[in-house]
């Protein structure tokens, strides 16, 4: 892997492991939160009440991490860290939108997370925000491809195994996520209007926003782990709106310890691979799959 310089100042590079470590810390301790309250069953949707043992959300997470760094077992490298001559665009842009999503998870537990805040505030927040910002800086940066097995069958298809394997453990065996009965409730029309309108916002414009967007912007600033550990905390803690139980402290750390190990996984596909399909594939079956096993 071909070497770089990082031409950042030293306030910045003392920034990145700083960033990764209280990321990491702030993980750890919601587990442990969750362990010494007893609260180790999260709710897993907010379609329900339902809850399942946290550690089944960080099974297929965590396998999928594995293997996301085994296959291929080597990319190229994301471009390094910007230095001060050039980035003031960049670096407007990576502050703003992190205080776009953090006003998003903030606005969304005030107005309690129900609709029509909820869409209303992700489209103005997550989306206008964002295209107004990059139209008013510099064109938003290139996204970068990885050096090496650029057109090879490596680089199209690796991306099969982690996803897969996340699959698998998602939604068979022990750590399986139940069924939901929504399909049950409605008929057809209204089952495939839903699943593509919650595809569109949630899916689609969340990956695009929080891993496109938000975490390619913060690896060009601090690199690529406090990047993914910065932009998972971020989208986690929105989920807080939909999914708590009114106790903060708790409701957190299920976020972090669930919605956000799952952004490690999706973080790190998108750092490792640059490509939008596995993180869709992944976050598109997070919301439809067990309303469609409903259906069996």
């Amino acid at each position: 892997m071909p070497k770089t310089t990082d031409h950042r100042p030293p306030g910045r590079r003392a920034a990145s492991p700083a960033v990764l470590v209280a990321g990491l810390l702030l993980l750890g301790a919601s587990v442990a939160w969750l362990v010494l309250s007893g609260a180790t069953e999260i709710r897993y949707t907010a379609d329900h009440s339902g809850t399942v043992p946290v550690w089944h959300r960080w099974v297929p997470a965590l396998v999928g991490l594995l293997l996301v760094r085994l296959v291929p077992p080597r990319l190229g490298a994301v471009p390094p860290a910007i230095g001060s001559a050039g980035d003031r665009a960049p670096r407007l842009q990576a502050a703003v939108l992190a205080a776009s999503a953090l006003l998003f998870a903030v606005a969304l537990g005030l107005l309690g997370g129900g609709e029509p805040a909820h869409t209303v505030l992700k489209l103005v927040l997550l989306l206008a925000v964002p295209l107004v910002l990059f139209r008013l800086t510099r064109p938003a940066p290139r996204v970068p491809r990885p050096a090496r097995e650029r057109a090879g069958a490596w680089r199209r298809y690796g991306p099969l195994v982690p996803v897969a394997a996340w699959f698998a453990l998602t939604y068979t065996g022990p750590s399986a996520v139940p069924p939901s009965d929504y399909a049950a409730q409605v008929d057809v029309g209204t089952l495939l209007v839903t699943v593509v309108v919650v595809f569109a916002v949630n899916s689609l414009l969340e990956e695009v926003f929080y891993r496109r967007w938000l975490q390619s912007r913060w690896e060009r600033l601090l690199g690529p782990w406090p990047a993914i550990v910065l932009s998972s905390l971020l989208w986690a803690s929105w989920h807080v709106a939909i999914q708590g139980t009114g106790h903060l402290p708790t409701d957190l750390a299920s976020a972090f310890a669930n919605q956000g190990v799952q952004g490690l996984f999706l973080g790190y596909l998108w750092s490792r691979y640059r490509m939008m399909w596995p993180l869709l594939a992944v976050h598109g079956a997070v919301n439809a799959v067990p309303v469609l096993l409903g259906l069996l």
